[in-house]
């Protein structure tokens, strides 16, 4: 069966022309993990007992395709239609505890498999001619793929220290596949936590974006909460963690519910930063929570106190402080909006309002707020989303009558200059405000002869 998997064209020149340069090649890593979990994978990794780079220059020779070198790392790579092959010689590596960069020696396959970061990455198919595509499995990878575990080749403490990116590769891992992490490696985790602090932000947000990708993320959040991570990572979710009772009366658990509303999304959307937004939705609410006498737990302002909070988050991650952030911002500064005009009577000028402020974003935003919706009493459930069709109706009819979704005031500031002859100052400002709220309030149409007449109005009543 592996032959057959393997007789593709760039093994058999691999092969071949490993076997001429009296070297020993095989394939190593996530293409077999992948062979075996029959899952598409066009990254294919050659680790060669000698030279990867020599072999990789021979091969693309015969192939008559181009190969990208990299000394100082002792790689290269080329193409080979879709797929991209990487060359590599075999290697055992030696850490410093200030880093996770290794000292690299020349090495043997097995040392190469045993450095690997789980047992399931570190099997190999040989590409020698006399036991060509069979299994080298010295740590029990396939044993754990059939179990569906995430398990170190070495003692967990090693694998972990040396290169804590793993800790967060094994919860990615156990996310992506459905895997379990051995108990062992847990425990390891927990110990090593804090070797978190020597890895970049920039490779914690990757994981961390990849595990909120998967199809089921919270699983993932969870993973990093039991492993004990979370509050190194992101502490502002961690926070949100358990249920305060005061009176008998308590609050739902924040956290579960943001990784509910999480997952929710993750059902119907791909979209990256409107998930980070379904996990994020709630972060204000830590901060704001309340006992009021009387009328039980509150968290007055929390959207607009989590908005802010978002910044701060996505900086410490070292990600997008562009377009991404703000469109995470704007959903969770407005994630309540529809959810009131849910439970209060939605009037025109309501919907204008919403439709004026998220624009584009409407639509995210109300998978959003369906998402946020969350109980253990079905019937309520169901009662909020028919209540949340109708808003979606309602979004619907005052967007093809009004068009303010893309809003755009009639009334320009260069307009009434001209008109009235003035250069910049605030009463420009009054004017420009004016028509938009009686627009938005539904006092006039959303055209020009409405809006040039009711600048006409608050210009003669300002002296203009």
């Amino acid at each position: 069966m592996f032959a057959q998997a393997l007789n593709g064209k760039i093994f058999d020149v691999v092969s071949q022309t490993a076997q001429q340069l009296g070297v020993r090649a095989f394939v190593i890593g996530g293409y077999v993990r992948d062979f075996f979990l029959q899952r598409e994978n066009n990254d294919i990794d050659i680790v060669v007992e000698g030279s990867g780079i020599a072999l990789a220059e021979a091969v693309a020779a015969r192939l008559h395709t181009k190969v990208s070198v990299f000394k100082s790392f002792g790689t290269a790579m080329l193409r080979c239609g879709q797929v991209e092959v990487e060359f590599v010689g075999a290697r055992r590596e030696s850490y410093r505890a200030d880093s996770r960069k290794p000292i690299v020696e020349d090495g043997t396959l097995e040392e190469d498999q045993e450095r690997r970061d789980f047992t399931i990455n570190a099997m190999a198919f040989s590409l020698q001619k006399q036991d060509y595509g069979s299994l080298v499995d010295p740590f029990g990878g396939i044993r754990d793929l059939n179990a569906g575990l995430i398990r170190t080749p070495l003692d967990p403490d090693t694998t972990y220290s040396d290169d804590p990116l793993r800790m967060l590769r094994a919860v990615r891992f156990a996310t992506q596949l459905g895997f379990t992490i051995v108990p062992e490696s847990i425990a390891s985790i927990r110990r090593n936590r804090e070797r978190l602090e020597i890895l970049s932000a920039e490779r914690i947000a990757d994981e961390l974006n990849k595990i909120i990708m998967a199809p089921k993320p919270s699983v993932g959040f969870y993973l990093l909460d039991e492993c004990e991570l979370l509050p190194l990572i992101l502490p502002a979710l961690s926070n949100l963690k358990g249920v305060e009772t005061v009176d008998g009366r308590g609050h739902k658990d924040n956290f579960r519910h943001s990784l509910q509303v999480l997952d929710n999304v993750a059902e119907v959307s791909d979209n990256r930063w409107l998930r980070w937004a379904a996990l994020l939705h709630d972060v204000g609410k830590a901060s704001t929570k309340r006992w009021e006498p009387g009328i039980g737990w509150t968290f007055h302002g929390h959207e607009y106190v989590g908005s802010k909070m978002v910044k701060g988050i996505f900086a410490r991650l070292k990600m997008s402080q562009t377009d991404d952030m703000k469109y995470v911002q704007k959903l969770v500064a407005l994630h309540l909006r529809p959810i009131a005009l849910v439970t209060d009577e939605a009037t025109d000028s309501a919907v204008r309002r919403l439709l004026f402020d998220a624009g584009d974003d409407i639509d995210d935003l109300m998978l959003l707020c369906k998402a946020d919706i969350t109980s253990a009493n079905e019937q309520k459930v169901e009662r909020f989303r028919r209540q949340y069709e109708h808003v979606k109706e309602k979004l619907v009819e005052v967007e093809a009558k009004d068009a303010v979704r893309n809003f755009k005031n009639p009334i320009t500031g260069e307009l009434v200059m001209e008109k009235y002859h003035i250069p910049p100052c605030r009463e420009i400002g009054i004017i420009k405000e004016a028509v938009k709220e009686a627009i938005l309030d539904g006092v006039i149409p959303n055209d020009f002869d409405a809006a040039y007449a009711l600048m006409e109005q608050k210009a003669a009543e300002l002296g203009l």
